[in-house]
């Protein structure tokens, strides 16, 4: 059998995970014979460990079709599809919020508990997801998860209480995300070398797609149909076409087991202890309560400066615009002026742009801030994933981006919740917005301080490896 490209073994310089590169004069070669199957041993007797390597683009003149096969453009298409889904109704929250706290009778922080339990749900257990889909596969997880989605919003449409709504809501909306999310984006990084950071941003951009289009969307049938008969016509277009973008999700070669059991890339235990993880981890943290703070709020923050109900859900789309552009501009921008230094850029921006909404006295500036924003959390949501995959390879990918993700469960949750507790208490969210910008930007100096430092080795792989 044809020796499996990525798993040569490659010098520290050596670009991202998977991208073929011509060894050095005095690296160890890989027998072009098609009975060779085992990595010769280094001069020392001992084979020469997989090192993961720092982002970098791949050598001209490699055929994409070499590196990049062509169905990684449908998991592209369907992680972008699913990710419009679950985000487009998670950021729905917005058209549901005054029904809600009209029908329950319930203040903002309480309702806004709904929201923050789903968010800190779906990022906790991404890390789990992201475990069962690099074992079982991406498609049967995120199908999984679509099933508990349309499950939860029809459970909710049903509620009684708000605390029928949160199980349905913060519980079910949150576990079934967290089966979709990790599982999906995770899958289309093996699929990439060359152009990740752009295939990342446009399967990400479904966040966005779905930011600008379903709120409006849910917010029309709540008009029409009333809030429940809105979340049943939501749990009816997610198993049609949730399930069916789950199924097209497949594993990339790269991530899929070699003869000796293992695939290229770092273990989740040597990624975990890391100082790269450690640091990415610590941006998420911070940056957390910057990205979901305005999807909580910043419709409520509208209305009470006097702005329209319409133009107030509308500006959770405006953020959905923004975020487009951020992932589509800046993941392909990142690809040639390095993924690292472009995610601390983005993140802070974002610290800078909470600035905006601060002096906010109308519904322009809000919207222009919805803009700034979109675009910052899009782009460092784009990049975060192709980051991991550049830093440890696809080995065990889906669970770090989603054991990554569960610092931001924290702000998500805790953000909104305490946003809402200030402006019940004080009748504003300047403090709130204050410190989220504050936090973004240390979150910036954090991403800096994970790509200057040395990413992790491997571990020799034994055994035979072969395609």
């Amino acid at each position: 059998m044809r020796p499996d490209p990525d798993a040569r073994s490659e010098p520290p310089a050596a670009p991202p995970w998977g991208t073929p590169q011509p060894a050095s004069p005095a690296a160890t070669q890989v027998p072009a014979s098609p009975a060779a199957t085992q990595v010769p041993a280094s001069p020392a007797g001992t084979q020469t460990p997989v090192v993961p390597v720092a982002p970098a683009p791949g050598p001209p003149g490699v055929p994409p079709a070499e590196v990049e096969p062509r169905y990684g453009w449908v998991v592209v298409a369907a992680c972008f599809t699913a990710l419009a889904l679950i985000f487009g109704l998670s950021y729905s929250f917005a058209a549901f919020f005054e029904p809600f706290a009209a029908e329950f009778g319930a203040g903002r922080a309480e309702v806004s508990l709904v929201f923050g339990l789903s968010g800190l749900l779906y990022f906790v257990l991404g890390a789990f997801a992201g475990m069962l889909a690099d074992r079982h596969g991406p498609a049967p997880v995120a199908a999984a998860g679509m099933l508990c989605i349309a499950a939860a919003l029809a459970a909710g449409s049903l509620a009684q209480s708000l605390f029928q709504l949160t199980l349905a809501w913060g519980l079910g909306l949150g576990v079934g995300i967290a089966l979709v999310y990790t599982p999906s984006i995770g899958c289309v990084q093996p699929w990439f070398t060359r152009r990740r950071g752009l295939a990342a941003g446009i399967a990400s951009a479904g966040i966005g797609a779905g930011t600008l289009v379903l709120p409006l969307l849910a917010a029309a049938a709540v008009a029409a149909l009333q809030w429940r008969g809105a979340m049943q016509l939501l749990a009816l277009a997610v198993l049609v076409l949730g399930l069916a973008a789950a199924l097209l999700l497949r594993r990339a070669p790269a991530a899929r087991r070699v003869a000796g059991g293992q695939v290229a890339g770092v273990p989740l235990g040597v990624a975990l202890r890391s100082r790269n993880f450690l640091w990415l981890y610590a941006m998420c943290l911070l940056g957390a309560p910057a990205m979901f703070v305005p999807f909580a709020h910043l419709s409520a923050a509208a209305r009470d400066i006097g702005v329209s109900e319409a133009q107030a859900v509308g500006l959770v789309g405006l953020i959905g615009i923004g975020s487009l552009s951020g992932r589509f501009v800046i993941g392909g921008l990142a690809d040639r002026w390095g993924r690292g230094p472009t995610l601390a850029a983005v993140m802070a921006s974002l610290g800078l742009s909470m600035a905006l909404w601060l002096a906010a006295d109308g519904y322009a500036a809000l919207a222009l801030f919805a803009l700034w924003m979109g675009l910052s959390y899009g782009g460092a949501v784009s990049l975060m994933p192709a980051l991991c995959m550049d830093l440890f390879g696809a080995r065990a990918v889906s669970s770090i981006i989603g054991t990554l993700y569960t610092g931001a469960a924290l702000g998500n949750l805790g953000g909104p919740w305490v946003a809402g507790r200030v402006f019940d208490a004080t009748g504003s969210y300047a403090p709130v917005v204050a410190a989220c910008g504050v936090l973004a930007l240390v979150a910036a100096v954090a991403a800096l301080a994970a790509i200057r430092t040395p990413p992790p080795l491997a571990p020799p792989v034994a055994g035979p490896r072969a395609s």
